[in-house]
């Protein structure tokens, strides 16, 4: 059967669109986020106030609305215990030493150092080897740790997605290599970017963001969710220092490096002439945060027990260091008009009539930012059965400072959710395009990651590059991304929120009225991976 007919199966099994056309306004839109991206707000870090006001805010609308409360204790909130590890004492340090002469990496100009997770002091000293991607993953035949003793060592890796392999899968790999090394018994990670990754995150951007305190969720029994499973500390070098660390090896960085840039090239990892030794202090503290969650319950009784979810996350990064001026990043499109969107779809499935068929999960996520830690949490700790969950939709950052006419879904090909897509943008007029960053990773980097991980077919759309898109993402990534820019000055066209969130609404009302649940596509790599035992679709592509 050819795609186009298939795919034309999968669109004829959706229910139609529901006979009372909601309204989705501008105006509203606009309010929401003049609201949440307000001075008051003051950034909305999880575990301020600011970000306790949003919480709030969200979950006034969601009563407004008449969702029924779906956290805890009958309310509309889920706390996420966080606990925050902060560098405290003498710089972190790392030396390497080797038969040619001590190396001292200068921190921050050439290194930046995580410390201990949960507060205290390391000091470790081990001999390094390099293991390439440091990737691991029998199903695709790869092994780059084949040959290699990193039992109680450090293993030093490439950071960045590997050329010729999917964008998605080659992120969830990356996203994988330090619970991989910790597995392979290392004891600590020294990470060197690529050159496509440093192309999309300066060293500066990495030293901002990992000198920054690191956060993760508790577990109900006290103890931190350890993201690495168990490593002692994770490094990360500038490339140009860390060339050194190569000297008599069989090939230079840069001869690494260039091999890296080919598609489809595998760096050999070897052991390298030297032992580091790494110290650095850390103090921590534990706080917590809102998940605020509503629930729009189903008409169907086979089908209201399952669910639909629409997530946002409504926290932001919080303020600048003093005497930094405007020091209040308002995150107006990250992602103040991503709850927007889910507010206005929720509005839309309690005006639109007939309530849908399954029940629908309105969750404002916390701790994005730090992340995906409320998604993490909620994707774990779920207030609904998480197999109940049929399908997730993410809402984050839409790009709306142009008319967007086409928009990237996100690994929707994974599964059934990609006909339900395509049934809404062609429905609107919009068109669907491939992923036009795949070395941004962006697919491991939202909360729907989360969802997937635990085996929930998800989706997040980002509007395209099409008619203006190009220009007005590289203008935001440039001067406004996790910016005080980032507020209500941008030009933004609040009946692109409107039409946003009219797409998002009908892939949710979709797949929440369809006869079937959203299935995993039977050739797939996450489906086998994160959902062995659940029934599978034909993958119309394949046929």
């Amino acid at each position: 059967m050819h795609r186009t007919a298939a795919l034309l199966a999968f669109t004829l099994a959706l229910a139609p669109a529901p006979a009372a056309a909601p309204e989705f306004s501008a105006d509203r839109f606009k309010a929401h986020v003049a609201f949440l991206a307000d001075d008051l707000l003051e950034g909305r870090e999880a575990g301020t106030r600011g970000h306790a006001l949003a919480a709030r805010y969200i979950a006034t609308a969601f009563a407004l609305l008449g969702l029924r409360p779906g956290g805890t204790d009958g309310s509309y909130f889920e706390s996420v215990p966080l606990l925050e590890s902060t560098v405290s004492g003498a710089a972190p340090t790392l030396t390497v030493t080797r038969p040619a002469g001590p190396l001292v990496f200068e921190h921050r100009a050439q290194s930046v150092i995580t410390g201990p997770l949960a507060g205290g002091d390391l000091k470790l000293t081990a001999p390094l080897v390099f293991v390439g991607y440091g990737m691991q993953d029998a199903a695709l035949g790869y092994d780059d740790y084949k040959g290699l003793d990193v039992r109680d060592r450090i293993a030093v890796m490439l950071w960045g997605t590997p050329k010729g392999v999917d964008s998605e899968i080659a992120a969830h790999l990356m996203s994988e290599q330090l619970r991989t090394a910790r597995r392979q018994g290392a004891a600590a990670v020294i990470r060197i970017p690529t050159r496509a990754w440093s192309a999309a995150f300066p060293w500066q951007k990495i030293v901002e963001f990992y000198s920054e305190p690191i956060t993760t969720w508790v577990q109900p029994d006290g103890t931190p969710f350890d993201p690495t499973g168990g490593l002692e500390t994770v490094a990360y070098l500038e490339p140009g220092a860390a060339a050194a660390l190569f000297d008599g090896a069989p090939s230079t960085l840069t001869q690494i490096l260039d091999q890296a840039d080919q598609p489809g090239a595998r760096p050999a990892g070897v052991p390298l002439n030297g032992t580091a030794q790494i110290s650095a202090s850390t103090t921590s503290r534990r706080y917590a945060s809102p998940e605020v969650i509503g629930v729009i319950e189903g008409s169907d009784p086979a089908l209201k027990s399952e669910y639909v979810a629409l997530m946002a996350h409504a926290d932001h990064i919080g303020m600048k260091p003093e005497g930094a001026g405007d020091r209040i990043n308002n995150g107006a499109l990250d992602n103040a008009a991503g709850v927007a969107t889910l507010l206005e779809a929720a509005r839309a499935f309690t005006t639109s009539g007939p309530r849908p068929r399954r029940s629908v999960l309105i969750v404002a996520n916390t701790a994005e930012e730090k992340g995906l830690l409320g998604a993490e949490y909620f994707a774990h700790h779920p207030t609904v059965p998480i197999d109940r969950i049929t399908a997730a939709i993410d809402l984050d950052m839409p790009m709306l400072t142009y008319d967007f006419t086409d928009v990237v879904a996100f690994w929707a090909t994974h599964s059934t959710l990609d006909a339900a897509i395509r049934q809404a943008a062609a429905q609107m007029k919009v068109a669907l395009s491939p992923d036009p960053m795949p070395e941004q990773a962006i697919f491991v980097r939202s909360d729907h990651y989360a969802m997937v991980k635990m085996g929930v077919p998800a989706v997040m759309l980002a509007t395209g590059m099409a008619n203006g898109g190009s220009e007005a993402w590289g203008a935001f990534l440039a001067t406004h991304y996790h910016q005080p820019s980032d507020d209500l000055s941008q030009p933004i066209r609040w009946n692109a929120g409107a039409k946003f969130a009219e797409l998002n609404y009908r892939i949710a009302r979709a797949l929440a009225d369809a006869d079937g649940r959203a299935r995993w596509y039977a050739d797939d790599y996450f489906g086998a991976r994160f959902a062995p035992g659940a029934p599978k679709a034909a993958n119309p592509a394949a046929r």
